[in-house]
C-alpha cells in the first residue's frame, strides 16, 4: 500500500514586497521573508498559520 504524506509545500507572496518564496505547510518556527524580513507564517502545533496570500499549494 502506498502511503501519501500529510504535509505539502506552500508558495507564499510577501504583502509587503511581493516576493514569492516556498514554505512547508507545517514548519515548526516562524517564517520570516528573504527580502524585507516580514512575518509571513508562524507555527500553530500542526500545519503552519499563514499570515499572506497563498499562491499554490505544491504536491
Amino acid at each position: 500500500m502506498k502511503r501519501n504524506p500529510d504535509s505539502k509545500f506552500i508558495k507564499l507572496r510577501c504583502a509587503k514586497c511581493k516576493n514569492e518564496q516556498i514554505i512547508f505547510g507545517k514548519s515548526s518556527s516562524s517564517v520570516e521573508c528573504l527580502v524585507c524580513g516580514k512575518i509571513l507564517a508562524e507555527p500553530s502545533g500542526g500545519k503552519t498559520l499563514v499570515k499572506t496570500r497563498i499562491l499554490e499549494v505544491l504536491e
